[in-house]
This record gives C-alpha cells, sequence and structure tokens, in this order.
C-alpha cells in the first residue's frame, strides 16, 4: 500500500462587466475575438487599469475562505510563451495575494472535514485554443477576463472526496454570487496534483493533470493516476513530475509537458500596477458582503425546519431556492408542504423549462396561496399541478385560474356518488374483481370518477364512495 496526496488549484472566472485591466466586455459565446482591445491583446504601450469590481469579488472569497487577508498586495508578471497568451506573459500574483492560509469545511461521507487553503491570488485569464482537423485558431475573448485561482493543500485522499469537494465548492461561489461554477463552459477550472508515496515518507513527486471539464472527469482522472503511480512504485520505476492531460474518450491521462518549477517562470513585480492596500472602510463592505453558506444553511434547515438530509440538501442547493423555501416558510406555509412541492412538481417544472424560480412568474404569495387552495380541498393534486404549470408561465393568481378554468372540487356529495353509480354501472367486470378481493381495479376506477368530473372529484372522497358500495 501507498499514501496518496491530492491537491487542487480551482480558476474560478468572476462576474464583472468587463475584464481585469481594461474595458472590454466580460462575456461568455460570443463569436470569437469580438471582444478584444490592444491592452487585453497585449500591443506595446498599452497600461493596464485595475477592475475594482473583480478586487471585490475577490476579497469576498477569500473572506469566506477564511483566509488572512494580507495587509498588501502586489501583482506579478508570470512569464512564459504559449499562443493564446498575447503579451507573451500572465499578470498574476505570487508573494504578496490577496488571501493566504484558509481553509474550507467541506462536508463528505457524513463528516466534515477542514481542506487548508494555501492560498487565492487574482489574474488574468488567458484566450482559448480551438483545435479544428490539422489547424489551430485562437479566440482571445476570454483574454484578460478575471480569474481567482484558489490553491488547496495536499489535504484530499481520494477522487470521490474531490468530486464532493467540487461539488460543494460550486455551491459555495454561487452562493457568494461571483462565478456561475459553470465547469463545462470554463467558468469554472480545476487542475489536480496527485503524488503517491510510500508509508510515513510524505509527499511523493508530484504530477499534474489538466482538461478537467467536471467534477466528474476529475474523479475519473485522479482514480486513473493513482493506479498508474501505484504500479509504477510496486515496479521500482521512477515517477516523473510532469503535467498530464486527461482524455475524456480514452480514459486516461497523457503526458504533455514536465512540470515547470516556479522558478522557471522568471517572476517579478508587475511596474504598471502599483500594490494595493485594502482599507479599512473596504474591508468593512467584504465584511457585510458575507453570506450563510450552503454547508451551514443545509445543516440549519435540518435543525430549524426538522427536514431531512436529502430535503435539506436540495432546498439548499441554489440560494434562491433556498430563499424561496424560507421565504415562503415565513409567510405561513406549511414547512413539510413546501419542501416536498419545491423538491417535486415545482422542481420538475422548472427543469423542463431549464429555468431558475427567480426567472419565472411564480412568486412567494402564489405559491403560497396554491399550498392553501391545497389545504383546504379546494383543489385536488392533479388540478394543482395544472395550476403551477400555469403560474410559472404566466402572472396569473392561482385562484384566479382556479375560477377562470372552472377547475375547484367538487364538494358535493350527491353529484360524485351519481359520478361512482354510473362508472359502477359500466364497469361490472371490475366490480366483480374488487367484490371479491382483488383491489387493483380500484384505481381503474377512481381514474374513470376523475375523467367523468372533468378532474374535479376529490380522489380520496371517490374512493371512500367506491369502496362503501362494495360493503
Amino acid at each position: 500500500m501507498f499514501d496518496t496526496y491530492i491537491g487542487l488549484e480551482i480558476h474560478i472566472q468572476l462576474i464583472t462587466d468587463t475584464k481585469i485591466f481594461c474595458s472590454c466586455k466580460n462575456s461568455f459565446g460570443d463569436l470569437p475575438n469580438t471582444n478584444i482591445c490592444p491592452v487585453c491583446m497585449g500591443y506595446p504601450g498599452v497600461l493596464p487599469v485595475l477592475n475594482k469590481e473583480a478586487v471585490r469579488k475577490s476579497y469576498i472569497v477569500c473572506r469566506a475562505l477564511n483566509c488572512h487577508l494580507n495587509e498588501k498586495a502586489v501583482f506579478d508578471r508570470k512569464n512564459y510563451f504559449y499562443p493564446d497568451l498575447p503579451k507573451n506573459y500572465q499578470i498574476t500574483q505570487f508573494e504578496f495575494p490577496f488571501g493566504i492560509n484558509g481553509y474550507f469545511e467541506n462536508e463528505y461521507d457524513g463528516e466534515m472535514k477542514k481542506i487548508r487553503i494555501h492560498e487565492a491570488h487574482l489574474e488574468e485569464d488567458a484566450g482559448k485554443m480551438i483545435h479544428e482537423g490539422l489547424s489551430s485558431c485562437c479566440d482571445y475573448n476570454r483574454a484578460g477576463t478575471p480569474l481567482l485561482e484558489i490553491v488547496t493543500e495536499p489535504d484530499f485522499r481520494t477522487g470521490e472526496e474531490v468530486e464532493k469537494f467540487l461539488q460543494n465548492f460550486r455551491r459555495f461561489v454561487r452562493y457568494l454570487g461571483v462565478c456561475d461554477g459553470n465547469m463545462e463552459e470554463g467558468s469554472m477550472r480545476c487542475d489536480a496534483n496527485i503524488s503517491i508515496n510510500h508509508p510515513g515518507k510524505g509527499l511523493g513527486r508530484k504530477v499534474e493533470i489538466k482538461n478537467l471539464n467536471s467534477s466528474r472527469n476529475v474523479k475519473l482522472a485522479l482514480q486513473y493516476e493513482e493506479k498508474r503511480q501505484w504500479k509504477m512504485l510496486k515496479n521500482d520505476e521512477r515517477i516523473t513530475q510532469e503535467t498530464r492531460l486527461w482524455d475524456n474518450d480514452k480514459k486516461r491521462s497523457e503526458s504533455m509537458r514536465s512540470k515547470e518549477d516556479a522558478d522557471d517562470y522568471r517572476y517579478f513585480p508587475e511596474p504598471d500596477l502599483p500594490p494595493y492596500f485594502p482599507d479599512a472602510e473596504f474591508l468593512e463592505t467584504i465584511e457585510k458582503a458575507q453570506v450563510e453558506l450552503p454547508i451551514a444553511r443545509k445543516k440549519r434547515f435540518m435543525d430549524e425546519y426538522k427536514l431531512s438530509a436529502d430535503n435539506a440538501e436540495f432546498l439548499t442547493d441554489e440560494r434562491a431556492r433556498a430563499d424561496f423555501y424560507e421565504s415562503a416558510c415565513s409567510n405561513g406555509c406549511d414547512i413539510q408542504a413546501a419542501a416536498s412541492w419545491l423538491k417535486g412538481d415545482v422542481a420538475k417544472a422548472l427543469n423542463s423549462r431549464k429555468k431558475s424560480i427567480n426567472e419565472t412568474f411564480l412568486t412567494v404569495g402564489k405559491f403560497g396561496e396554491l399550498l392553501v387552495l391545497i389545504s383546504e380541498n379546494r383543489i385536488n393534486a392533479p388540478t394543482a399541478k395544472k395550476v403551477l404549470e400555469i403560474i410559472i408561465d404566466e402572472d396569473k393568481g392561482p385562484e384566479a385560474v382556479v375560477i377562470e378554468n372552472s377547475w375547484e372540487q367538487l364538494d358535493n356529495s350527491d353529484e360524485l356518488e351519481a359520478f361512482v353509480d354510473k362508472v359502477l354501472s359500466e364497469n361490472d367486470k371490475a366490480l366483480e374483481q374488487v367484490k371479491s378481493g382483488d383491489m387493483k381495479p380500484v384505481g381503474f376506477l377512481i381514474g374513470q370518477v376523475m375523467k367523468l368530473s372533468g378532474g374535479k372529484a376529490d380522489p380520496k372522497q371517490v374512493k371512500e364512495i367506491i369502496t362503501g358500495r362494495i360493503k
């Protein structure tokens, strides 16, 4: 057996209107090379101007990661050549980043574990290489996008633990409102460093894995690389410190280049940007911008609302959903009914539309009104689902929809009994089956009554009438 050590370098693109050092639009999905200018293209004689919002959001993340916020932050030039780096150097932070020595409380396998954060530094993103056949092109729209890199200590031991961490970290940045966390689009990216060594010998030679575009691929890559390195150590082979690419089609890593050390980048302070000194007023705004984070909120939901772990995790997965639920509860909605509807039919309706709850016409007031109509037996569950579909898409209240469509549940027992008598008279065979002890046709009979009543009958009441007839 060997010891495994895994550390991560997580890059998040910050949500800002413009790029980090120029006024070009910070936007994903636009036509290639349409959001560029002499500054982000590195033309001679241009000067960078630091984006204030990028700095603010960087500090929000650092504070939420429990980092020490450096009294002085310095930008540096990291020198290397690659086609997607127009200046042939990257403006980043080396010796004095925004935040150092923090931690992230990760929930994994029912336990909480502190993952140490080595540092968090702000830098400019590079462009994007596009390979088609034998040709390679470069889209520089991404060049200059504000990119916050969070470096963990090698505190992970398995790929599964890393996968769960990345899922939790995605929620974390979305809650803070600093990044959309979309790994498929590249707004959140992860490079994984893994080393294997004999027990008690400490860290081995580090191998970095790149080209990981989902938390699942990170897990698969680490599992593959761990097995590869274990086999090499068992055979007394030397593990090379290198960077490897993950091939998702072949499900294996492949060597890319030997791993650089810091000296290879020839860091030196960026001469066109002065050091940044956060003052007390600025740090106070950072403190006010902190929010209750998803893992803590999940625990509170379980304690305060007596929700199951599954329900609490679902409700707190997205901040807008958790806010909606808490607002509904504070407005008098039944705690369990609200959770059940949000996790069930509301989630199904939103998923089919590919929208979040705050992108629809569904408000807390309308949601509460719908639950009241159900609890007062004015509408049944099937009707409630139809009403929900309408009030999500249209600016209408639930009661108005019910009245407009004559969907209010029948409360006339004589009318219901007449429907039941008609259905039973037309389904002698099903009735005889039930009388003989086979209860399977009861559901069919209830369905026929519901159809005859235009969906306005109470299924429970219908069942009671049918079973009463049989006795």
